[in-house]
């Protein structure tokens, strides 16, 4: 039989399994393979066919499994010993995600590729839990900005967001939420109200409430694991626990005091 090899990218969404698209689930059915990460729940591997290789790339925040290269090549492997293999990739594959890389490595080889683009954490995160990226009164735009370049370093589009009045999402900046903190800090606003959410729409999924100048101490007093996201600006305010958690952070210091 000729096989026709071809590859499709699926963004798996936030991290609920429930939040891949129909598109990306249909694909999934059809795939002759499958290469998935990490933060993509095992569920999702429920729409596969049971014969189709099913191959674990997981990458994390400095626990890389396999190489970039590698996967690169192991995709275009597949792809012409088996036909279809599907890249299942957390969240949205282009946002913070290296997935053009494997479009661009796919193409030059001559393979055809189809793209499904993802539910972004940096969108559905907040929203579930009821703080819109925008809202009129609050926020007339949204910057979505990486915590970690490629080098390790700081992202500096950090610092001139901090300056703006527009909502700041920052991913893959849990490491670094100290220094995030500061330059916020540094642009005059302490006070300004945060949200960090861990390993959000899972079961494990966990959430912290507080202004700028409290987000260092509250993140290393809660242990709040990885993968998370930061959200600075007035819509955190619209949280419905806002009030509720200001209130009894101040009852808290009153009783240490």
């Amino acid at each position: 039989m000729k096989i026709y090899p071809k590859i499709t990218l699926v963004g798996a969404g936030p991290g609920d399994p429930e939040l891949l698209t129909l598109k990306g689930a249909r694909a999934l059915r059809t795939a002759d393979a499958v290469f998935y990460d990490a933060l993509v729940d095992d569920r999702m591997l429920h729409h596969t066919r049971p014969e189709a290789p099913k191959i674990f790339v997981g990458k994390r925040a400095g626990q890389h499994r396999m190489k970039q290269e590698a996967i690169n090549e192991l995709l275009v492997q597949y792809a012409r010993s088996h036909g279809h293999a599907v890249r299942l990739k957390g969240g949205d594959a282009f946002v913070f995600g290296r997935g053009q890389e494997e479009v661009a490595f796919a193409r030059s080889q001559g393979i055809e590729v189809d793209v499904i683009p993802g539910i972004s954490s940096c969108i559905a995160l907040p929203e579930l839990q009821h703080v819109p990226p925008t809202c009129r009164g609050y926020s007339e735009s949204f910057w979505v900005l990486t915590g970690t370049t490629r080098s390790g370093e700081l992202s500096g589009d950090i610092q001139l967001a901090a300056q703006s009045t527009a909502t700041v999402i920052v991913l893959m900046g849990m490491r670094k939420a100290e220094a995030i903190a500061q330059l916020f800090a540094e642009a005059g606003k302490s006070q300004l109200p945060a949200l960090v959410i861990s390993k959000g729409s899972t079961e494990d999924e966990r959430r912290l409430l507080c202004t700028v100048a409290e987000l260092p101490g509250r993140m290393a007093q809660a242990r709040l694991e990885r993968p998370g996201l930061l959200v600075f600006g007035e819509v955190v305010r619209l949280h419905p626990d806002w009030d509720y958690a200001a209130i009894a952070h101040a009852e808290q210091l009153k009783e240490r005091a």
